[in-house]
Parts: C-alpha cells; structure tokens; sequence
C-alpha cells in the first residue's frame, strides 16, 4: 500500500502544555503517554496503546479491569467517568491510598 503513513500506535502531537516524559496527554480525542519532554507547543511523540503506570487520582479505588478515565484538569486517571475521558482499564487493582494507576490503553479514539 502506497497511502499507508504509520501504524498509529506511536503518533507525533503538539503538546497542550509542558509534559514530562511518562506523562499522559490529550489532544482532543487522542489520548496517550508522552514518550519524552516537551514544552507547550511543541511536538512529542504520544505512545496510545500499552500497559502504564499512570498517576492517578489518590482517593480513587477499583477492582482489576474496571474502566478508568483521564481527569485533563488533574492530569490524572479517574474512576470519575462523568466529564472525563475513557481511557483504558486497570490491570491490576488500585487502593484508595494509591497515587498510581497499571493502565491498560486500547489506542481507541472516543
């Protein structure tokens, strides 16, 4: 195939604000884990599918396999689906004393 460009796992975006690398990302309806730093503006290549250890949001608790969602405003995966983004499902369970999430991401756009 001539008109294939990449295989979409590993994609180039312009950072909404300055990330670290490890970071999570949203850019619109792409969400994914920031393969290094990047100041606002700049591009930086976003991993979309995998198993990562994600900050999270502390208080939040779940069971292994339960949806988690992607807080923009925290930077953080929630359990909170109401005004967030489904990002992917936990892979192991989290405690309510955790500040990290094992996320797996599926790479779908939503």
């Amino acid at each position: 195939m001539r008109n294939k460009i990449q295989k979409g796992r590993v994609i180039t975006v312009t950072a909404p604000y300055g990330l670290s690398g490890g970071m999570g990302v949203l850019v619109g309806a792409l969400f994914g884990i920031a393969a290094g730093d990047a100041l606002q503006g700049q591009p930086v290549e976003i991993d979309r599918e995998g198993v990562f250890d994600i900050t999270a949001v502390t208080a939040d608790a779940a069971a292994q396999g339960a949806k988690v969602y992607w807080d923009n405003a925290a930077r953080k995966i929630t359990t909170t689906a109401a005004g967030n983004t489904l990002v992917g499902a936990l892979t192991e369970a989290k405690g309510g004393a955790a500040s990290v999430a094992r996320v797996c991401l599926d790479g779908v756009i939503r």
